[in-house]
């Protein structure tokens, strides 16, 4: 079961997923499964570590203006995402992208805190 407040998921934003793949794959040993996205083109890429699933990793055109330099993204689990948006926002946060659910993953949405850095917060399914 995920923990509240506990990171959950890092993902990889980036212009050349190629590059990307072979890179963590020489220096980390990861290896990736595939999936396509769900009415979107190109795919997401789950990098493992023996069986255990690690990070993802995708190509960012479309998802951020082309100025944004590749990145790490961070997720973090919340026991209650609507909740704790309203939570967010009365502590200054800002709501970027509205709650949305990703059928056998959970409920995500993309805040940013009162500082203005970004992340994700999502209550994940139950496992």
């Amino acid at each position: 079961m995920a923990q509240h407040g506990k990171f959950y998921w890092n993902e990889l934003l980036t212009d050349d997923v190629e590059k990307a793949l072979a890179f963590y794959g020489e220096t980390l040993g990861w290896t990736f499964q595939e999936m396509p996205m769900e009415g979107e083109e190109g795919s997401y890429f789950v990098a493992m570590v023996e069986d255990e699933p690690v990070a993802g990793l995708m190509d960012k055109t479309g998802m951020v203006p082309p100025t944004v330099p590749p990145h790490w993204f961070a997720y973090i689990n919340v026991d209650n995402l609507d909740e704790r948006l309203a939570r967010l926002e009365a502590s200054g946060g800002q709501i970027l992208r509205e709650a949305f659910d990703v059928p056998g993953l959970g409920r995500i949405a993309i805040v940013a805190d009162a500082t203005g850095a970004p992340m994700g917060w999502m209550t994940a399914e139950e496992e």
